[in-house]
C-alpha cells in the first residue's frame, strides 16, 4: 500500500489537509509507492509562519552555536548517507553509486557553510574621520524559500539551505513532488543535529505551493532550479512581489572536441557526461561538436562504449537507471523519433534497450545520434534524457559560433592538447562554467555555480561567496563615541577631517 508523504512544519510531520495528493513511483518498476500531500494555501501560510516565528531567535543565535549545529549535521550525514542515497534511487531511479555521489557533492556545501564565522566577517576602519570608525556587517534577510527539481532531490537543495541556515535565515523547502521523501529525511536529520524548531521546514506541493511562496509577503528570498520557462516565471513573479530571486534555468551543454584531442579520453567523457543519471542533469553534455575530420572515428568510439552500458534497476549494479516518470520517458523518446524523421542518424537506439528491471519501468537506453543539424529539435530543445547528439563543424570558430549563438549558457567543455586553444576558448565562450578536458565542470562549493544567458535569471549564482551574499544584506555602521571634549551644536554638512 502506498505510504503517505507529509509536510514537515515546525520540526514535526504534518499530514496534508488539502485533500489533494500526487502519486510517487518507483521508476524501475512503475509501482506507485507513495502518495505525497499537495499543499493548500493554508498550509503554505503555516510553513511560512513557522519560519517567520523562528527567525528572530535563530538570527540572534551566536555563530559558534550555528556552526556547531552545522558540524553536527555534517557528521550525521556522513554516517548515514547510504540511507539517503537509497531513498533517492527508489524515487528518482538513478543508480545507487550516482545517488551517493549526489549526496557527497551536496555535503561539500554543508562543509563550506561550517565556516560561517569566517564567511560573515566584515571590515573595520579605525579613525576614518577624526574619532569616527566605520565597519561593515552582513545580516540574514529572513525566511527564504528553496524550490528544487526532481533530478537532484538532495544535492540541489543543499546548494542553498546550508548557507541560508548558517547565515541566520530560516527556510521553507519545496521539493519536487516526483521524489519528495529525501527532503523529509533531511529535515529529520536537522532535528537530530539540534536545529531549533521552525528553522527548516518542508512544504510538499505543486504550483499552488510554488505560487504561494512566490507571493507570500513574509518570504524574503527565493532560490530555484528547473527548466528555463519555469525559472523565468519564478524570477518574474518573485521579483514582482518584492523578493530576491536566483533562478537557475535550463541548459544545452556543448562539448567541443578538437582534432588534436585524445579521442579515447573524449569518448569516455562523452559517455560519462551524456548518460550518467540517464541524462537528467543540468550539466549533462547533450551536444558533442566534432571539429575537422574526426567525426567518424569519434562516433565509432562512443558507440563502442555505449554498447557496453547496462541499463536497469539502480539497486542491481546497473550503469544507468530509468527515467523519472513514464511521461518523461515518452517525451524523450519522441525527440529521438523527431530527429530521425528529419535526417539525424540513430547510431545507438535506446528505444530498443533490454533493461535489467521491471517490465513496467520507465526505460530508455543510451541513445547516440549523428549528423545532427542546428535546426533540429533534438538540438534546439533541452531534452533532459540519455540522448547525445553529434554535430560536425569544420573549424574551431564554427564550434565557438555554434555555442555562443545558443540561447543557453550553463556549462561547456573543450577537449584538446593545445593550451593556446583552450585558453582562447575559456576567454571567448559565452558560458558560465567551462571545462578543459573535464566534461562536467561543476565547481567546488567554495566557488559559485551558475550559467549565463537563459540559464540564469537574477544576479547571483549558487553557493560560494555569491551564495553568502544572496542570503545576507550588507550594512555599514559609522560610529563615534563622544568624549569630554565634545563641544556644542554644528549645523554645517559633516566633513571628513
Amino acid at each position: 500500500m502506498p505510504t503517505h508523504i507529509p509536510h514537515w512544519i515546525d520540526s514535526a510531520r504534518r499530514s496534508g489537509t488539502s485533500g489533494r495528493t500526487a502519486p510517487v513511483t518507483d521508476p524501475a518498476t512503475g509501482e506507485v509507492t507513495g502518495e505525497v500531500a499537495l499543499a493548500s494555501p493554508e498550509e503554505v501560510d503555516a510553513a511560512v509562519a513557522a519560519a517567520k516565528a523562528a527567525f528572530p531567535a535563530w538570527r540572534d543565535t551566536s555563530l559558534t552555536r550555528r556552526s556547531a549545529i552545522m558540524f553536527n549535521f555534517r557528521e550525521l550525514l556522513n554516517a548515514r548517507k547510504g540511507e539517503l542515497a537509497a531513498i533517492i534511487t527508489a524515487e528518482h531511479g538513478k543508480v545507487l553509486d550516482d545517488a551517493l555521489g549526489e549526496v557527497s557533492r551536496g555535503q561539500e556545501v554543508v562543509e563550506f557553510a561550517c565556516g560561517v564565522p569566517h564567511l560573515l566577517k566584515g571590515g573595520f576602519t579605525e579613525s576614518a574621520s577624526t574619532k569616527v570608525d566605520v565597519y561593515s556587517l552582513r545580516q540574514p534577510v529572513g525566511p527564504v524559500a528553496v524550490i528544487s527539481p526532481f533530478n537532484f532531490p538532495a544535492m540541489v537543495p543543499m546548494w542553498f539551505f546550508p548557507i541560508a541556515i548558517a547565515t541566520g535565515n530560516t527556510v521553507v523547502l519545496k521539493p519536487s513532488e516526483k521524489d519528495p521523501s529525501a527532503a523529509l529525511w533531511i529535515a529529520e536529520l536537522w532535528k537530530e543535529a539540534g536545529l531549533p524548531s521552525g528553522v527548516f521546514n518542508v512544504l510538499q506541493g505543486d504550483k499552488v505551493a510554488v505560487d504561494g511562496l512566490l507571493e507570500h509577503r513574509d518570504i524574503k528570498a527565493v532560490s530555484f532550479v528547473g527548466s528555463t520557462a519555469i525559472a523565468r516565471y519564478v524570477y518574474e513573479s518573485g521579483t514582482r512581489h518584492g523578493k530576491r530571486v536566483q533562478a537557475l534555468g535550463g541548459a544545452k551543454n556543448h562539448m567541443v572536441v578538437l582534432p588534436d584531442a585524445d579521442l579515447d579520453l573524449a569518448a569516455d567523457a562523452a559517455v560519462n557526461s551524456g548518460f550518467g543519471s540517464a541524462g537528467e542533469r543540468c550539466m549533462a553534455i547533450s551536444a558533442l561538436v566534432a571539429v575537422g575530420g574526426i567525426g567518424d572515428d569519434l562516433v565509432a568510439r562512443i558507440a563502442q562504449r555505449t554498447h557496453t552500458l547496462r541499463t536497469g534497476d539502480g539497486r542491481r549494479g546497473s550503469d544507468m537507471g530509468p527515467l523519472v516518470t513514464a511521461e518523461h520517458r515518452d517525451r524523450v523518446a519522441s525527440y529521438v523519433e523527431a530527429g530521425e524523421e528529419v535526417g539525424a542518424k540513430v547510431v545507438v537506439d535506446g528505444r530498443e534497450v533490454q533493461p535489467d528491471g521491471g517490465e513496467n519501468g520507465f526505460w530508455l537506453g543510451p541513445t547516440l545520434l549523428d549528423q545532427v543539424e542546428p535546426h533540429m529539435s533534438v538540438y534546439t530543445d533541452e531534452i533532459f534524457g540519455p540522448v547525445l547528439s553529434v554535430l560536425r563543424v569544420d573549424t574551431y570558430d564554427d564550434a565557438l559560433d555554434l555555442i555562443n549563438s545558443n540561447e543557453y549558457g550553463n556549462g561547456t567543455a573543450i577537449f584538446t592538447n593545445d593550451g593556446g586553444a583552450a585558453r582562447r576558448f575559456q576567454n571567448e565562450v559565452e558560458v558560465g562554467m567551462v571545462g578543459i578536458n573535464v566534461p562536467i565542470p561543476v565547481p567546488m562549493a567554495y566557488y559559485s555555480f551558475g550559467g549565463w544567458k537563459n540559464s540564469l535569471f537574477g544576479d547571483s549564482h549558487a553557493h560560494g561567496s555569491e551564495g553568502v551574499h544572496f542570503f545576507t544584506r550588507g550594512k555599514v555602521v559609522t560610529s563615534r563615541w563622544l568624549d569630554p571634549s565634545h563641544g556644542g551644536l554644528q549645523l554645517g554638512f559633516p566633513q571628513n577631517t
